[in-house]
């Protein structure tokens, strides 16, 4: 028989492979890239923050996740109210980060800025930041209403990028201000990527059901290819390296192509759709893209 001594040592070593056994398991199919509950409760509360206001006051915010040396913004709402389920999707990411924040690898530091126009936003949904889908007037996209900010200016054609005072939205001539950065609201977008260490950008529009390219004089850069076919093969939208159905000048995109700054749009199918799996999946390749980069 075996003795006393000798099955308290076979136990313990048993006990000592299903822990190690454990360990490799948690590590590989448990929380993503982390091993710290500390980290993953940081996360889980985003540091919020007011980077800029509106023409009319309206607060600008920004929500960040994590601490990764990898630095990825996504914006929505830049066309505002016209397009406010970009915006919409914006908050639906800050709240799936606030409840998964294990799906941000540790390597990735995120910056949600829901609403760049909230001026324009307001002018459909009557609210001040978040709102409902109640919210939203049966009319929203007849008229184009709540594009514009306050002074009504396309913020989308304001940035230094082939910059007119005058520039095109489908047939129509729109304001893009006295100067590049005339407005707030493009000032605010311009500082915040200024102060940051940004590694790609995204803006979130509708209604193409695309995902386009920026370049500025220098074309499209590299990277910027990379993402583009990243997000798009993940979410099914169709990717184009280039915007030709009308001269576009000012575009904020452009204007980061122009600085280094790998950044695409990601354009929704309609004005009333978010087509979350499929965002979801595109902002999950950007993360792995990133990653193994």
């Amino acid at each position: 028989m075996l003795s006393k001594k000798f099955m308290i040592i076979l136990a313990l070593i048993v006990i000592a492979i299903i822990f190690i056994v454990a360990v490799i398991f948690y590590k590989s199919e448990g929380v993503e890239e982390y091993q710290s509950e500390d980290i993953l409760e940081e996360i889980k509360d985003p540091r919020q923050a007011v980077i800029g206001s509106s023409v009319d006051g309206r607060s600008i915010d920004s929500y960040t996740f994590g601490n990764g040396n990898k630095h990825l913004a996504f914006v929505g709402g830049i066309h505002g109210g016209y397009e406010w389920n970009g915006t919409f999707l914006a908050y639906k990411f800050i709240d799936y980060f606030i409840e998964n924040p294990q799906a941000i690898p540790k390597d990735i530091t995120v910056t949600i800025i829901p609403s760049a126009n909230p001026d324009g936003l307001f002018k459909i949904t009557g609210k001040e930041g978040r709102f409902d889908i109640s919210d939203i007037p049966t009319a929203k996209n007849t008229t184009g209403l709540g594009r514009f900010n306050a002074n009504n200016v396309d913020l989308n054609r304001n940035f230094d990028c082939k910059w007119k005072s005058e520039s095109n939205w489908r047939s129509k001539i729109v304001s893009a201000g006295s100067e590049p950065f005339s407005e707030p609201e493009s000032k605010t977008i311009r500082d915040f990527v200024k102060e940051k260490d940004l590694s790609a950008v995204v803006f979130w529009h509708s209604q193409a059901n695309a995902v386009y390219a920026s370049e500025c004089e220098d074309g499209v850069l590299p990277k910027t290819i990379d993402i583009l076919n990243s997000y798009a093969k993940a979410s099914g939208y169709t990717p184009f390296e280039t915007f030709d159905s009308y001269e576009v000048t000012g575009d904020a995109g452009d204007w980061l192509a122009s600085i280094g700054i790998p950044s695409i749009a990601v354009e929704l199918k309609t004005h009333d759709t978010v087509e979350w799996q499929g965002n979801l999946a595109g902002v999950k390749a950007l993360f792995d893209y990133f990653t193994n980069s």
